[in-house]
């Protein structure tokens, strides 16, 4: 995961007002696993990722796409 994706996670979850704590208790997941995938340590299952846009309020794109860098691979 690259540091904007990291960074707009961390971003989206401090506009909440959730601690990593929390975010984690929400998802049903581990606090060590946020601050994992915040650092780019770790990379979320579909699901978590689907579990943690719900509850930041973004979509998957404005979480984990980064912007400008997929290009359409050529045949």
């Amino acid at each position: 995961m690259e540091h904007q994706i990291r960074m707009k996670l961390k971003l989206a979850r401090i506009e909440k007002n959730l601690t990593q704590q929390e975010l984690a208790d929400q998802v049903e997941v581990t606090r060590q696993t946020i601050g994992l995938i915040e650092k780019g340590n770790y990379n979320p299952t579909l699901n978590l990722c689907i579990k943690i846009a719900k509850t930041l309020g973004r979509t998957l794109d404005q979480l984990f796409w980064e912007d400008g860098t997929h290009e359409q691979e050529t045949l």
